[in-house]
């Protein structure tokens, strides 16, 4: 089992982390919360001119992505750092970097020179915009991902320009993608006995995003715009008003339209030509929407939902942050989980979104502090106290 034994899933793993700020991490996290041996390499404090990316170690963002890590410190601009990463690529299965695609191959850690090392290695390379091409040099950040992606072209209402959604939603595509990658590639090894290099970029993780909006344009050639809360194509599904709030109702069919109509005693709604199929709908959304807002007015969201809900028309309600977590299945999901910090105490973050049966995932440990695990993991590697003090004496750690 690792030092942090999160869950016995995945434990016989080790994971070199030298990622930062969002999709890296994202990608990480799904190892670690699987009991993985992740170690969190960073630069000593002072090096690395970006080392605050990521935002302040005691925040949510920091403590939400790197909990059940280990963490040490290592200057990979320095010689000296190569014998010691060269140690650590031999004992590990994975590395995981976001780094500009040109860096790897200044700081030793490319595919070429970490297979050299250790045939069996992985490496997961998440990048802006592919590790080639006219673009491979650029920096990526999520908000630029979500403009080149079409995502902000498809989100927002239509008329008022566009609008990115409001969580980094490429970057933790991009880190989603590269751990699903990484799992491949590890149960490929089994069978060959050889690591190969994983590559995701939030540009490419955009795209797929938009799933059936994107795969309208490459097989048909339609142009999706905005709709604001409207289903692209499937209607009556958007956000509508109610006696007392708003809510959404996700009617896809002509049987659940001729329920919903049956549900608001205007049953000819559902023989009215503007309204016989779901292109039609679509086609006029504006009018139908107009009706869901005249029937939705007479009752409360909690009732309509009630309603809805049971004749099989998908129906909930429009939360803010504070109601998502008082929300009674959300806390039955186990959504939010604590975990406890050595300074800063109990308190709670993000838990695991995926469940497994006999081995599921846990909160064991929050966020180390910054080279909090150096000295155990070099002696692990076979360094002496004495060569500690060495290394420490010239920067390396």
């Amino acid at each position: 089992m690792p030092a942090i034994a999160a869950s016995p899933a995945l434990s016989r793993l080790r994971i070199l982390d030298l990622s930062r700020v969002r999709a890296g991490p994202s990608c990480v996290k799904q190892l670690a919360d699987f009991g993985a041996d992740v170690i969190k390499i960073e630069s000593p404090p002072g090096v690395d001119p970006n080392e605050n990316m990521g935002g302040p170690r005691d925040g949510p963002d920091m403590q939400n992505l790197h909990r059940n890590k280990r963490a040490m410190t290592l200057n990979l601009k320095l010689p000296e750092a190569r014998e010691v990463l060269t140690r650590l690529v031999k004992t590990a299965d994975v590395v995981v970097e976001n780094y500009r695609p040109d860096v790897k191959y200044r700081l030793g850690i490319d595919y070429d020179s970490l297979e050299k090392i250790n045939p069996r290695i992985i490496l997961a390379s998440i990048s802006g915009f592919g590790q080639d091409g006219p673009y491979r040099d650029r920096p990526g950040f999520d908000q630029i991902a979500q403009g080149m992606s079409g995502i902000m072209s498809v989100t927002g209402a239509p008329g008022q320009g566009p609008m990115r959604v409001g969580a980094a939603v490429a970057d933790v595509a991009a880190g989603l993608f590269a751990a699903l990658g990484i799992m491949t590639a590890l149960l490929e090894r089994e069978h060959s006995g050889r690591g190969q290099w994983v590559q995701s970029s939030l540009l490419n993780a955009g795209i797929a995003l938009l799933d059936f909006q994107a795969a309208r344009y490459v097989m048909k050639g339609e142009v999706p715009g905005q709709v604001g809360n409207d289903h692209p194509t499937s209607m009556p599904t958007s956000a509508y008003k109610t006696a007392d709030g708003y809510i959404n109702v996700a009617a896809s069919g002509d049987g659940m339209w001729a329920r919903i109509c049956q549900l608001f005693g205007r049953e000819e709604l559902a023989r009215d030509p503007r309204f016989k199929t779901n292109e039609l709908r679509a086609k006029n959304r504006k009018e139908l929407n107009a009706i869901m807002n005249e029937c939705l007015a007479k009752r409360s969201s909690a009732q309509w939902i009630e309603a809805l809900n049971r004749i099989g028309v998908p129906t909930g309600p429009i939360y803010k942050m504070d109601e998502v977590f008082a929300d009674p299945q959300v806390q039955h999901l186990g959504a939010a989980a604590e975990v406890e910090h050595p300074r800063l105490g109990k308190f709670k973050i993000l838990n695991q979104a995926v469940k497994l049966s006999r081995t599921p995932a846990t909160l064991k440990t929050a966020t180390p502090e910054m080279g909090q695990h150096t000295d155990e993991i070099l002696l692990e590697l076979g360094y002496h106290e004495n060569e500690i003090g060495e290394l420490r004496k010239k920067g390396v750690v």
